[in-house]
């Protein structure tokens, strides 16, 4: 795998026809460029390889892929970076962003610094490129608030909507903007911005607001990837700690499934170019906190302790996909189910062959 920092020279024309793939490290950005690099296409990977996990990230993706992929280390707020990466590119996944809500209440000037400057430099560094590449950017749920609105009722060990038609089919593109949090707001700002640069500019752009993805490469913790960070602790016998009452409902999406997305946006991009997009496991993926841990008690054969704490702030005590208008789109569905994915998972958290391997298949209906 070749590496360049933002101080050594730009690549020749022969690069002509690579896909960038900004945070390409991370758990998204591995998957991504892992399944375009196997098709073959050349990709460059844009990332500053601070997180934890992402070294090993990329030390896979050099190892799996060679010279198919090239790794950039930088910064999407470094100007001279994004030229570089930019050059020759055909296609770019914007994934590079500060992730966690809790880091976003901590630190909301480096929050927004990362997600809505990096995201406006990004967008100046394709306005300034002769040829516009297509450009897919990874929104959020978040960007609809905490719904604080939306009338819930208790039903056995989640919420759920009193609305049928909400229930049935979940949160549509409809649903009016409120950013809650600093991290709502850095990534609703970048949401925004790409829309409107495909508006008034013209770049062949879309955004995907996406729910909750999983699947291997993410090494989730406390803060953000929760369903990895949940089965990890179930695998290894440890406690987890639930904010709020563990009823709360997210839809859940296996990595490939969210792969198979970006390309079919990509394929047809002419006709989506310049709306966003709900992307997540949908009505049929829906899970609360405290189902999530039933079915990973089913998985490891092991009882999961749980202590709870407090809500946190901007928690949405009910968020599910409607996926309906993207699916019209693009043709795409989800196809990966919750226990089929979270097998998947367990088996790259824990090989077989190691000591307590899971079973094969997830031991729940």
């Amino acid at each position: 795998m070749t590496v360049r920092t933002d101080t050594h020279d730009a690549p020749d024309a022969t690069s002509a026809g690579r896909v960038l793939v900004t945070g390409g490290a991370g758990f998204i950005g591995t998957n991504l460029a892992g399944r375009l690099a196997a098709s073959g296409r050349p990709v460059v990977v844009l990332d500053t390889l601070s997180r934890a996990g992402v070294e090993r990230n990329a030390r896979w993706l050099r190892e799996t892929y060679g010279d198919r992929i090239e790794l950039v280390v930088g910064d999407v707020r470094q100007p001279a970076a994004l030229e570089r990466a930019l050059d020759g590119v055909s296609e770019v996944y914007h994934l590079a962003a500060q992730v966690a809500v809790t880091t976003s209440l901590d630190d909301p000037l480096h929050d927004f610094d990362v997600n809505a400057r990096g995201t406006l430099t990004l967008l100046e560094a394709i306005r300034r490129m002769r040829s516009f590449p297509t450009l897919l950017f990874t929104s959020t749920n978040k960007v609809y608030g905490a719904l604080e609105d939306v009338p819930l009722a208790r039903a056995g060990r989640r919420y759920r909507p009193v609305d049928e038609t909400l229930c049935c089919h979940g949160v549509d593109e409809e649903r009016p903007l409120a950013f809650h949090s600093p991290y709502g707001c850095s990534k609703g700002s970048a949401d925004q911005y790409v829309l409107d640069y495909a508006r008034t500019f013209g770049l062949p752009a879309a955004v995907l607001r996406m729910s909750c993805i999983y699947g291997p490469h993410q090494h989730g913790n406390e803060d953000q990837g929760w369903v990895a960070h949940f089965l990890k602790r179930a695998l290894a016998g440890e406690p987890l700690v639930i904010y709020g009452d563990g009823c709360q409902v997210r839809d859940v999406l296996y990595i490939d499934d969210l792969v198979d997305a970006f390309l079919a946006a990509r394929a047809a991009i002419g006709r989506i170019a310049g709306r966003a997009f709900n992307i997540g496991g949908g009505p049929d993926r829906a899970v609360s906190l405290l189902e999530l841990i039933d079915r990973l008690e089913g998985l490891t054969r092991r009882t999961v302790a749980c202590s709870m704490a407090p809500w946190r702030a901007a928690d949405q005590r009910y968020y599910v996909s409607d996926c309906r208008r993207f699916a019209r789109a693009t043709g795409w569905t989800a196809q990966v189910s919750v226990d089929e994915g979270l097998t998947r998972l367990a088996g790259w958290l824990q090989p077989a062959g190691t000591p307590d391997a899971v079973p094969r298949r997830l031991a729940v209906s």
